[in-house]
Formats: C-alpha cells, structure tokens, sequence
C-alpha cells in the first residue's frame, strides 16, 4: 500500500480538491512580484473559483515505500459540470473524465475503461459545483480550514498561517515551517517548486486545452457501468481516503457515547469500543446498526469504496463486482440465520442489502500469525492463545475497531473481536472456553463454499469442544488457503491447522513441520517468514516463563507487521481475553491492550434472556 508523506503536500491536495469550488469574491492580490502572496495568486483564483476554467499540474518526487518515485497529477475544470483528473505512476495510471451526461473511470494501463451516463446520487456524486464538502467530511483534519482557503485570498491565509508556523524570505524563495522551501521561476508567475526533505514538486497553472469526447479513448475497451454506482464510489472513496490520510480528532479522539437499545448496549472500557447484543438474528442485526451506524458506514467506505477503487486502479477489474460475483459463490454454504441477521443489519442502516453481503466477503482476504503455549511453556500451566491480525491499517478499519459479546437464542454466546458492520468472526472465543484464530494464506478465488469467518463464528456459536470444531471444518466445504490456531481452555488442547478448499491437516502441539520448523514442546506456533523465526526464538528462549503479561510481548513487533490491526490474548480457563487495537499513528502491538471477563459480560444478556421467557 502507498503511503504519502501528506503533512509536506497538503497544499497540493487542497489545490486540486477545492478548486472545484463555488465562485465567491475575494481581496485582489498585491502587486509586489517578489511577494508570496502575489506568487500563490494563481492558485488561489482556483481554490476561489473565480478561475472557472483552468488546468493544475503537480509533477513530483515522493519517497514510497523507501525509495523516491515519479508522481504526475492533473486536474482540469472546464465548467460547472466537466472536468479531467489524471494521475499518473510508474506502475499504475487512472483518468476521470465527467461531462454534464457521463461519466468514465479510464485504467490505461489495464487497457480499459469504464463509462456510465444518466442520474447520479443526490449526496455522493462528483458534480464539480461545490464538491469540496462532499469529499472532504468532518473526520478529516482539513476540513476547519477549507472555508479560508477557498475566499481566494491569500494575504489572509498567509497571515493566519504565519501565527502558527514562520514564513520567511530567502535568496531562493520562502521558507515555511523552516522545512518546506516554496521558489517561483523567473518570469513565471503560474509556475512553484516546493521541496521538503527528498519531496519535491512542481505546481502549474495553465489554460485548459480543448475538452475530449467522453468515448474518445483510443485502443481501450469499454465496459458500461451504473453511474450513479461509479460516481458513489469514488465521491465516497476519496472521501475516506482524506479522513485516513489526515484523521481529525473526530477519528483520533473520538466522543465517547455509551447507548442502550433493544436487545443491544453500546459501553467503553479504557477507550475501546464494546457491544453487547442478544437475541434473535434479526434482533441481533437490528442492534448492531442503531449502535454502530456511524463506525459501520466509515468501515462500508474503507472497505467498498476507498479500498475497493485502489483494487480496481491495480487490477483493472471492478473490484464491488469481484465480490457481489464471490458472494453468489459463497450463500449456499451461509447459515439462514446469519443470512437474516446481515439483512436486518443493512435495514437499520439503510442501507441494500447487497452491499452489507458484499462488504461481509472482504475477510477472505485477511492475512496473520497465531500461538498456543500451556504446561510446561507457561508459568502457572494455563492455555494461553494468542492471536496477531496483520490487516491494512491503511485503510481505517481502526476507527471501526468493536469487540462484540454475542448470545444467539438457542446458541452458544461468544466474544468476537471485530468491526462494525462486520457479523462474522476472525477472532473469538465463546463461553465454553473454545478460541479461534485465523491466518490467511493463498488460494484467493476459490470460493466455492463456507466463508472462513462465517466457518469461525459457526464454531463459536456451535462447538463446545476442541474435536467439534475438527469436524466442522472436516465436513464444511472450504474456501481459498487458510491457517488456525483452535483451543479449549478446558482440556488444554490446541491445534493448528492448514485447510484448503481440497485437503485439510491438523498439526498437533510439539510436532514438527516443514513450514513451521522443529516442534516446540506444549508449543503451537503458526506464522511465516521472519516473524516465524522471532516468534520461535522468543517462546524457546522464555519457555516456562510465559503468563498473561510475557503472552502479549509475544505479539510485538517484529511479530506484530507494520500492518498490525490487532491482537487478541485468550484466556479460555478463565473467560478473559485481552485486546490491543491499532490507531492512526501505531500498530496495535504498540498500543495498550484492554482486558475483558467474557462470563461477566454475559450476564447482562443472561438476564435479558431470563426475564423475556418470565411469565
């Protein structure tokens, strides 16, 4: 996943989003020519829109992924209802073109394009007039600022900005901060440079050149598409995208607001978000939604639209429809149950159903590392199972981040370590001391049966015993390449497993394997790579020292990714479990984990349960 240095090039992303905005009048520029405000004129007639018509270009260097690569952008308006957005990469290149009757999403290096024409969204759209608000939401940092920076004046700006950070002439420009350098070309007054470390781009300012068909796009194929869908993805996309990229304290900081609903409770244990629900699936569902509507329409954006749009950039296929066509593979091996619980949950967001389905395949994608130590690994005998899901924080699912307490009528209740709008389980442990792991593996496609989280939470809310779970995934057809770690805190067992859609194998504690190494006695260690040989260096050199504490150091970093979304220590024995979820700036192994006491927090639902069957 690219990750931009946004602090240094926040100039360049306001430039190209807020000079769609409304015309509004402005303070007329100085006429100093070695003034600053005189030099950013050009780009202010834009963000004012007192330039309706115009084309910006940024040609930059910006170090991704450790090394400095070539980024090109350009945005062209020609009126209230056309533009032209192209970005350009060494690896990957995507065109919007809008005119008042279409739209197209262009990926010449996939050598296709996809054009929509008619009505789009009343919200979620890309009508130049006035997008600014629509892509830019109160959870992005920028947003405060967006209003002053659109007046089109920029002596004002300036002098705002300058009570916050120094700007200062030198022979060769202006400094702002002390470590951005802004310098204007000799007789140029529509051309900056700005450089900030190994940053460095080139802002432009010209007239537009003549507007293209929207069908003009010589040796592509072209695919028809729902435009109101091609429009809602992307609006809501880059939405998304500001709010992760610049998170403002809405997302960082975020109000605390415990609620209580129908057969629902929504409380907050040291910051971290938990739900109670109980009932039945459509109660359930209903719940979810009332509590969660907010963190589960930021996870639908993460999920569909801003993850979803960066997909189909790098594979040129439509990612929503990779999932709505997975899905279609997937129901026959879904539960009714959980199939109504989904739906009641998209009503009470109000939202279709299919996209609820769709958003419920992406953990066929998720990717980890899992450990079981007890006996004579750990310090007082006790199972302890950890569990690390190494998932793209990249895309925000942290702000979606909710440990559910579930008790299904007639199942067993379960904890699920997950997000909201998610019902599934990729971590999880139910009342009968049974927890669960999974880490992802190859396979992507095979989706001819159970979905592995639907599979998961089958096992918390069915198995009470670690041989119940081997038969449920033994008999269920499978999908794609998947590992687990299973336990019962019961029996002091655990199991590692290796399942494809065509075989599956159970590696016992202490046994070697090919992929795993050496076995390590009353040890079960899955993971790969370098994370496997530190996570088999720690347990060897601590075995018989491990407790709750010595558990979670486990999972730090460099067995924890970069990616780290969170990580989960079961203690079946006793019911507790501990969470560590990731924020905006740190991996969840390097934040504080929570403790939670399962039977506790089922009594709650217990005694809803109890006064409901009362006469």
């Amino acid at each position: 996943m690219i990750i931009l240095n946004v602090a240094r090039w926040r100039l360049a992303l306001l430039g190209l989003l807020c000079s769609l905005a409304v015309p509004v009048a402005a303070a007329k520029p100085s006429a100093d020519p070695n003034s600053l405000t005189q030099r950013l004129d050009p780009l202010f007639e834009i963000l004012s829109g007192r330039d309706a018509q115009f084309s910006v270009t940024v040609e930059g260097q910006l170090p991704i992924d450790g090394k400095n690569q070539s980024i090109q952008l350009q945005l062209t308006r020609y009126d209230d209802q056309a533009f032209d957005l192209i970005a350009n990469h060494p690896e990957y290149a995507v065109s919007i073109r809008r005119r008042q009757e279409a739209t197209a999403l262009a990926l010449p290096k996939h050598g296709v394009v996809y054009i929509g024409s008619g009505a789009v969204d009343s919200e979620d759209h890309l009508v130049p007039k006035a997008i600014v608000p629509r892509l830019v939401g109160s959870g992005c940092e920028i947003a405060p600022y967006l209003g002053l920076l659109a007046s089109g004046d920029a002596k004002s700006t300036l002098a705002l900005l300058s009570n916050f950070v120094e700007i200062k002439r030198t022979d060769s420009g202006w400094t702002i901060g002390g470590d951005v350098l802004i310098t204007a070309l000799e007789n140029d007054p529509n051309t900056l440079q700005v450089s900030s470390g190994d940053s460095n781009a080139t802002i432009r300012v010209a007239e537009p050149e003549e507007m293209a068909a929207i069908d003009a796009w010589p040796g592509m194929r072209s695919e028809s598409i729902d435009r109101s869908e091609l429009e809602l993805h992307l609006a809501r996309g880059a939405r998304r995208a500001m709010e992760v990229l610049m998170p403002s304290r809405e997302l960082t900081s975020a109000v605390e607001h415990p609620q209580t609903v129908d057969h629902g409770e929504l409380r907050y244990v040291d910051g971290q978000r938990l739900v109670l629900l109980w009932g039945t699936p459509e109660q359930i569902g209903r719940a979810h939604g009332q509590l969660l509507r907010d963190e589960s329409q930021r996870c639908i954006d993460s999920v569909l639209y801003a993850f979803g749009t960066v997909q189909t950039v790098l594979t040129g296929r439509w990612f929503r429809d990779d999932l709505e066509k997975a899905y279609v593979r997937l129901k026959p091996h879904i539960p009714a149950d959980h199939l109504t619980e989904t739906r009641a949950l998209a009503q009470s967001l109000g939202q279709d159903p299919k996209t609820l389905e769709a958003l419920n395949v992406f953990p066929e994608l998720f990717h980890c590392s899992g450990f079981a130590l007890f006996d004579s690994a750990t310090v007082d005998g006790k199972l302890y199972h950890g569990r690390v899901l190494d998932y793209m924080t990249t895309i925000g699912l942290q702000d979606c981040a909710t440990t559910f307490v579930v008790s299904v009528d007639g199942k067993i209740p379960f904890a699920n370590v997950g997000y909201a709008a998610f019902t599934g389980s990729v971590s999880g442990m139910n009342d009968q001391s049974i927890s669960l792991g999974e880490m992802g593996g190859k396979g992507e496609g095979q989706w001819d049966g159970a979905p592995m989280a639907t599979l998961m939470r089958r096992a918390l809310e069915e198995c009470s015993t670690l041989a119940q779970v081997e038969k449920l995934w033994t008999d269920s057809p499978r999908t794609c390449e998947y590992y687990y770690v299973f336990a019962d805190g019961k029996t002091n067992e655990a199991v590692g497993v290796a399942a494809t859609p065509d075989s599956i194998e159970f590696i016992r504690p202490g046994e070697g394997h090919p992929l795993l190494g050496e076995g390590i006695a009353d040890s079960l260690l899955l993971s790969a790579g370098g994370r496997l040989d530190t996570l088999r260096s720690r347990v060897q050199e601590n075995h018989g020292k491990f407790d709750a504490e010595k558990s979670m150091w486990l999972m730090s970093r460099p067995v924890a990714m970069a990616s780290n979304l969170h990580n989960v220590l079961f203690i079946p024995a006793d019911g507790v479990f501990y969470v560590a979820n990731a924020d905006h700036k740190r991996p969840a192994a390097e934040r504080p984990y929570v403790r939670f006491d399962l039977k506790k927090l089922l009594a709650p639902a217990a005694d809803n349960r109890t006064a409901v069957a009362s006469p």
